[in-house]
């Protein structure tokens, strides 16, 4: 901190080092994030300079004594968009493999010596209590989610394209040449777009429904006698939500371990007989599509979709933590998702070069974006104003689906996706003027 020649260095976790502008005379720090920069390229990032009032006093002992200000940002200001993976590439791991050896090592060094003690739920076969209430929530906010959304599509244009699975949300397509279905070549990568359904934009990830989470793999014989559902649902039974459709195994001792493959359940006979347990909270269900309606006014409309931009940040935040302790496994080559300790052994892989593994799925964690996958949209900053023009692509931010269906209909942004959205990114209202700058 040099106040003399009135500069302050401040480190800041995700930027690099910047400088503050003092002046003692004067009770405001100025801050620039990007000291490296032009004053061109400062436009860009004109949202970084902050301007803090100084209400305290400082003295003449406290001008010699350095002092370290930390300011923390949750959000990135520009963040980059989702990495769209070729089907040739595998999925990166969500922790290297280093680190998963390195952890394993760890493990064994820190048992050695050590009596093996009883597992934690789940992993004894004994649903987490404290997480049950989370799972009901969570299978809500869902039923929710997609009862708002079926009515905002009544309102809210959504288009989707005729080949490939892209979608946009606004009056008209978007002109970006981005298709790469079929005859694409034929049409210069232009889109041919119709109208969509709840399904394009809310991608179903379905995923084999366990009676026994603990018991044995799926054959790949049985592939087509097992009930499949969503993912999402089948965590939230897994997780202590119960549905009579589809049944599962509630044990209420823990497992007795043999090995590390073979176990046997403990006897309950001496338990007094299960009581059929009423959830606290009811269940909602899905409304049919004959029945959906339109939303009469703004008001209604603006609530469905301030409603659904909650059910949907609740949704996702309670499921990722009921991934911490219930495992979802994912295939590396393509979107299949399995709810439980182990991938099914169904070998019905099509991706990359299935023949040589012979259709079995490379399976490996899997992360909240494989779960339930935000379809990035181009975000269009005026729904009034000209459309999205060719030219000026990369003055655009994108936005999942949902999210940008929401804010259309007169959501607030979540703080969460303003910075792939670029809302404080200035877009040219011409060509010409695109082209100065720097």
């Amino acid at each position: 901190m040099d106040l003399c020649h009135g500069r302050m260095t401040v480190f800041h976790p995700r930027v690099e080092a910047f400088m503050v502008s003092y002046c003692p005379r004067s009770q405001f720090l100025e801050f620039n994030l990007y000291p490296r920069l032009s004053w061109l390229d400062s436009f860009q990032h004109r949202g970084s300079k902050l301007r803090l009032e100084l209400n305290s006093v400082i003295t003449s002992r406290m001008l010699q004594q350095p002092h370290a200000l930390v300011i923390a940002n949750e959000y990135p200001q520009n963040a980059d968009f989702p990495r769209n993976y070729s089907r040739k590439e595998k999925k990166p791991f969500p922790v290297p493999i280093v680190e998963l050896r390195r952890a394993a090592r760890e493990r064994l060094k820190n048992r050695k010596g050590r009596p093996k003690g009883q597992a934690p739920p789940p992993k004894n076969g004994v649903v987490v209590k404290s997480l049950i209430p989370l799972a009901y929530d969570v299978f809500n906010a869902r039923i929710i989610m997609i009862n708002n959304l079926k009515k905002l599509l009544k309102v809210v244009p959504v288009h989707a394209c005729g080949w490939c699975n892209e979608i946009h949300v606004g009056p008209v397509g978007h002109p970006f040449k981005s298709c790469k279905g079929k005859y694409a070549t034929l049409r210069k990568g232009l889109h041919e777009w119709t109208n969509a359904t709840i399904e394009d934009v809310f991608v179903p990830i379905e995923a084999y429904h366990l009676f026994d989470r603990l018991g044995k793999r799926i054959p790949h014989e049985e592939r087509f006698s097992i009930p499949r559902i969503p993912a999402v649902v089948e965590l939230c039974i897994q997780a202590g939500v119960n549905i009579s459709e589809y049944p599962t195994k509630r044990r209420r001792k823990p497992i007795i371990r043999i090995s590390k493959s073979e176990f046997v359940d403990a006897d309950e006979s001496d338990l007094p007989d299960p009581v059929p347990e009423v959830p606290g909270k009811p269940l909602l269900t899905e409304i049919p599509n004959s029945e959906i309606k339109a939303p009469s006014n703004g008001e209604e409309i603006k609530f469905l979709a301030e409603e659904t931009v909650r059910a949907w940040e609740k949704m996702r935040k309670g499921a990722k933590r009921l991934m911490k302790m219930y495992p979802v496994r994912v295939c590396g080559y393509c979107p299949e998702v399995h709810v439980g300790p182990s991938g099914h052994k169904a070998q019905n892989c099509g991706a990359h070069k299935h023949q040589q593994r012979n259709g079995q799925h490379g399976w490996q964690a899997a992360v909240l974006d494989d779960l339930i996958t935000p379809r990035y949209v181009w975000h269009v900053p005026d729904v009034n104003g000209s459309p999205l023009q060719r030219e000026l692509r990369n003055f655009y931010g994108q936005a999942p689906a949902i999210v940008e269906i929401c804010i259309q209909a007169g959501a607030n942004v979540p703080e969460e996706y303003k910075s792939t959205m670029r809302l404080d990114i200035g877009i040219p209202s011409s060509v010409r003027e695109a082209e100065m700058v720097v």
